[in-house]
Order: structure tokens, then sequence, then C-alpha cells
């Protein structure tokens, strides 16, 4: 069978067996570098995971009383989301602002935040210490409703459902449900519109963690603002993951993609460039106007103010001049460089919050540490994601074009739209 079944070639169970065992074969090579390196580490992770699950948090980590949470929930989770944060801006730009121009990488983009959502909720899973109890929420048992983390939790799940009928349409394509994917895709903008304000809630929520922890926190990082920086930074992070994400995809996939639309992802990226420089910005500008007010100049002449300083200028301000050097003179690669700078940013940023800048007052020597385990563990869920968003992009139409018959619909549907949209003016008789 084809990558994509025809409308009405699954008509029974049987028929979707059989499409989806020819699906499951691999695609391309299996002897590749990046198997070969990941694949142990993937395998390595689930054996690590399973004993945390039987054994506890002891068992892997270093987390403590002291410290409890380490880079499950500072990079895994903290940065993780940032870095999805291009689903909801993208989406907004397309299904709202009805900008054609980023249509081409907003399938790979919603993907790519659905999986993020989905493995780093598995993060929070791993960080309990009773991991059973993940269900309270859901199913009402001791909601919790006075806690940022019920906000939080409904958020991701909600987020993942909204997520996950955003990208259906796709599914439906790949197995040939012309029905079901109409249906579904007339459901695409109220799941936006309902996703976007998720997001604006739960990336600002993730911040406001930390208001409880004053006096835990180094001066320099803490502020009563921390939600709206996590949510501004959340803009920036998620378009440079679109363009460090998309420039990947473009070389790995790049038989699925034509010149027309490879020549379209130049313009993408530079606008994508534009729109980073401008959130970074409005972030240097809140964090330097948070410094002021603050009066924490005399942090300045220590360790930590010079690490302070280094995020700051080395990692918000500098990609904000790199990016607008690349979109003015057309660079592309200067602003993927900007792209990985303000990833790192984000990287450090959250860390520092979470990890580096917690307790900064207790001595090295007492500090917490992540455990090989832990670091095994983060790597192999992040390159179990990368496995499965390189099997969907090589069997769906997230990169590739949609079927001819998608394809027809969504004209006729366009076309639907502007007859409504456009008033049909009478000319009346003198």
């Amino acid at each position: 069978m084809k990558a994509t079944a025809t409308a009405g070639q699954i008509k029974n169970f049987r028929d979707f067996w059989v499409f989806l065992r020819s699906e499951l074969k691999p695609k391309g090579k299996i002897f590749t570098p990046f198997n070969v390196i990941s694949l142990p580490i993937i395998l390595l992770g689930g054996a690590l995971i399973v004993l945390r699950l039987v054994k506890g948090l002891g068992s892997v980590t270093n987390l403590s009383q002291e410290f409890p949470w380490g880079i499950w929930i500072g990079f895994d989770v903290m940065v993780g989301v940032a870095f999805a944060g291009g689903a909801y801006i993208l989406t907004f730009v397309v299904y709202i602002l009805r900008s054609e121009k980023y249509h081409p990488v907003v399938r790979a983009t919603v993907l790519n935040g659905f999986l993020a959502y989905v493995f780093y909720a598995g993060a929070i899973l791993l960080d309990l210490g009773r991991w059973w109890n993940i269900i309270n929420p859901v199913i009402g048992n001791k909601f919790g409703v006075n806690s940022v983390l019920f906000l939080v939790s409904w958020h991701f799940l909600l987020y993942m459902i909204s997520l996950f009928i955003e990208f259906s349409p796709a599914v439906a394509e790949w197995l040939g449900f012309k029905r079901v994917r109409k249906i579904l895709a007339s459901l695409t903008v109220g799941a936006v519109i309902f996703g976007i304000a998720l997001s604006t809630l739960h990336q600002s929520g993730l911040g406001a963690l930390f208001l409880m922890a004053k006096d835990k926190i180094h001066p320099l990082w803490y502020t009563q603002f921390i939600p709206v920086l996590f949510f501004t930074s959340s803009i920036f992070a998620g378009l440079s993951m679109v363009i460090f994400e998309g420039t990947i995809s473009h070389k790995v996939f790049s038989h699925q993609i034509d010149q027309k639309h490879q020549e379209s992802f130049n313009q993408i990226v530079i606008g994508l460039g534009k729109a980073c420089a401008g959130a970074l910005f409005v972030y240097f500008f809140m964090k330097v106007l948070i410094f002021i007010h603050g009066k924490h100049w005399a942090y300045l002449a220590t360790p930590m103010g010079y690490w302070y300083l280094v995020e700051l200028f080395g990692l918000v301000l500098l990609p904000c001049l790199l990016f607008l050097r690349g979109v003015r003179f057309g660079n592309l690669s200067v602003i993927r460089v900007a792209a990985i700078l303000s990833m790192l940013g984000i990287i450090i940023n959250r860390l520092n919050i979470s990890v580096i800048a917690y307790k900064w007052y207790v001595p090295w020597s007492q500090r917490y540490f992540p455990s090989w385990m832990e670091i095994v563990i983060t790597m192999a869920i992040i390159l179990t994601e990368v496995w499965v968003f390189r099997w969907i992009v090589n069997r769906m139409p997230v990169i590739q074009e949609s079927p001819e018959w998608a394809r027809e619909e969504n004209t006729h549907e366009e076309s639907a739209t502007i007859r409504k949209e456009v008033p049909q003016w009478k000319v009346s008789a003198t």
C-alpha cells in the first residue's frame, strides 16, 4: 500500500490491520549513526524508568527533601513546555490571523508541541514520589484546587487534547478517512482558540510555581513577575524551536518537499526571526526594568551576579541583535545561530530558577547535582520523542503534501469561506 491510504481504501478492521502492519515496517536504512547511538540510550533509559517506578526516586536520583526538584522538572518540563510554545503561536497566526505564509510549517509545529507535552507530562509522572496518584486531579480524588499544580495538570491534559484535535486531520488523511477528516477539520479553529487560552495560562502558571519559594531563589532571579517572564519567553523559545526543528526537518526529510516549499521556508525563517527579535527585546526590557526596581546592584559583583549577566546579555540581548541583523540582511545562518543561542538561554534560565539559583547559599558539597541515571532518562525521553516524530513524519502528511482529495476539499472550503466574508454588493438602478 502507499504511504497514505486513498479515500475509502480502508473499509473494515482487516483492511486497517493490513495497512497498519505495512506502515510499521521501517522506511529507509536501519543502521544509521543516529539509530546506533540513540537506541542503546533509549533501552537503558527504559530500564532505569522501570527501576525508578518500582524502587522509588532514591534508586535513580539525587533528589532530597531540601532539593525536591531536579532536571526532570527544571529541564524536561520547564524547558520542554517553553519549546512547545511555537504551537500556540503559529496556530494563532495561521488559523486566527489567517496568515497562509506560515501554513507549510504549522502541522510539524503542532506535532512537535503535542509530542512535547506527552513526553514531558511523562517526566512529571517520574518526578512524583507516589506516581500512581497522578490520576487524582482527573477523577476528583483530592482535587487540590488551591494548588498551582492542579491548574497546570488540568491545562496539560486539556491542551494535549486540543493539540491532538488540531493534528487529527493529518491522521485522517493518512488513513484515507474522507468524512472523518472533514469533521475533524471543522473542529480545528475551536481547538486552536481553546488551546491558546490554555497556553497563555499554563506557560505563566509554571512560573507561578516558584512564587512560593521567595526565600529560596536568588534575588536576581526571583520576582513576582516570574509568570509574565515565563509567558513572554515562551514566545521566542517556541519560535526559535520552530526555526531549529524546521531547519533539521527540511534537511532530513528533503525528499518529501518540493522546490517551491523549500524556497518558501526561507521566507518563513526570516519572518519567525523578526518575531523572535521583538519578543526578545520585550523580554530583555522587562528583565532590566525588574532589576532596576528591585535595586539588586550589590549582587552584580558576585559569582551569581556574573552568571546573571552572562544570561541577560549573552543569551538574551546578543541573540536579539543577531536576529535583527539576520532579518535585515536576509542571512539565514545568522538567524539560525540566534535561534540556538536563544534556546540555550531558555535552558539556562529555567535551570537557574529551578536548580542553580535555588538555595544558592547552601555549600556546593550539600547541593543537588543530577545523577548519571537522571541524565540518561532525560536523554532517553528526548530521543524517544525524536523517534516518534520521525516515524509520524515519514508516514503522515506533515511536511509532505496532503492527498489530492484533501487538497481539493481545502480549496472548496476556502472558496466557500471567501464567498461568506466578501459582501455581495448590489447595484441599485438610477
